[in-house]
């Protein structure tokens, strides 16, 4: 599969861009992370512990004493991050992992502590209430923050998302339709922040690719509400206006509304299915009525590879999440080298040509926003297919 390059950059951050690149290049969504429930806590926060052994302090947060599926996502993450130091043979820095225990109370403890040790920037939260909590003690301090939560109220100047955004999903695939002559569009929405968020920039992008929304339902989480709103936008499109629906739910609700719509008349063949990258999921990949849908997604082949070697060292498969952590780990790592105790200003980490990872090219904005370099999948009989290569280059910011 292609796999992006690095953005070009000029001058000193071109150098810089250089440096991050060959080593995440060497040694080589959404779902939604950080939008989950509220973990609950087996345990106080556990002793705080530290790898390498730079004289650039770097914080790490994650909620390591949380139980169940995020105590182990957590633990995944700080073996990314390990994982990256031994890659980036060059590295100064010293990271102070922290158990910031899933909660808002935790992650502003968390923070105190790794500044008070010395950070010069912190890496995490995972969750959305404890990335707030820690900014509220990381910004009066001047410590900026690289975070993976999903959810993009909580970014803000000088908290910058590393995550996957439901910005960056709708932005990509609404334009590539627009581009293939879609430009009327109906979306099929959950009644929550998400769809909220999803709702909003598709109003933007459509109206900035010269289309337009002719129709938008949000349904609760549940079959009742789904099936009556799939059914009124079914009826929509028998009016001959639309010709792309933006569903981008994850996990059962895609193929449940699919069906809905194809039971009301909709035909693939007329009317495009656009998802999410919560789309890269076997049971969505394998539903015949999501047959030709397209949706975003970072290039697989660089994920794969860090999987590769991640179960290498440590035995098991990574979760998804365990990336992100991979990558900041590497760009403090890569920022540390060419600038030391100075790296972590804002004219470096928001420098509009970018930097690259494992999921391919990512961006910080002024806003702490984050765009990345998405390719655009089909689904073709359960299995995805790149039909647009991720980009190469960031044209100006899409949202």
């Amino acid at each position: 599969m292609h796999r992006p390059g690095f953005p070009r950059a000029d001058g000193v951050l071109g150098a810089l861009c250089t440096t991050i690149m060959a080593v995440l290049v060497a040694a080589c969504n959404p779902g939604a992370i950080g939008n989950g429930p509220r973990p609950t806590i087996a345990h106080g926060p556990v002793p705080g512990e530290t790898l390498g052994s730079g004289s650039v302090r770097v914080g790490l947060l994650l909620p390591l004493s949380a139980t169940g599926n995020a105590g182990q996502i957590a633990l995944a993450m700080k073996n990314a991050a390990s994982l990256a130091l031994r890659e980036f043979k060059t590295t100064d820095i010293e990271i102070l992992v922290k158990d910031d225990t899933g909660t808002a109370e935790g992650a502003r403890a968390a923070a105190a502590q790794a500044i008070s040790d010395g950070a010069k920037i912190i890496l995490g939260p995972l969750f959305a209430q404890s990335v707030s909590a820690a900014a509220s003690v990381a910004k009066p301090a001047g410590i900026p923050m690289v975070a993976f939560s999903s959810d993009s109220t909580t970014a803000q100047k000088g908290v910058y998302l590393l995550s996957f955004l439901p910005q960056g999903d709708v932005s990509r695939v609404v334009r590539y339709a627009a581009g293939q002559g879609k430009r009327s569009f109906a979306a099929l929405l959950p009644s929550n922040g998400y769809g909220t968020v999803v709702e909003a920039t598709l109003q933007k992008v459509a109206a900035d690719a010269g289309g337009r929304v002719f129709a938008s339902e949000r349904y609760d989480l549940d079959r009742v509400s789904m099936q009556a709103k799939a059914t009124a936008v079914a009826g929509a499109v028998k009016g001959g206006s639309i010709d792309a629906i933006v569903m981008p739910d994850a996990g059962d609700a895609a193929p449940f509304l699919s069906q809905v719509l194809a039971a009301g008349g909709v035909k693939p063949a007329k009317v495009k299915l656009l998802g999410s990258g919560q789309w890269d999921d076997a049971r969505i990949l394998k539903e015949s009525n999501l047959s030709g849908a397209w949706f975003p997604g970072p290039d697989r082949a660089g994920f794969d590879a860090f999987a590769q070697r991640y179960q290498a060292a440590f035995g098991s498969p990574p979760p998804r999440p365990a990336s992100l952590a991979y990558d900041a780990t590497s760009l403090a790592a890569g920022l540390a080298a060419r600038f030391g105790k100075t790296a972590f200003t804002e004219k470096v980490l928001t420098n509009p040509s970018g930097f690259i990872g494992v999921d391919g090219a990512f961006r910080f904005l002024s806003n702490g926003l984050s765009e990345r370099g998405l390719a655009i999948y089909e689904v073709n009989h359960g299995v995805a297919q790149v039909i647009d290569p991720a980009p190469k280059s960031f044209a100006k910011p899409a949202f």
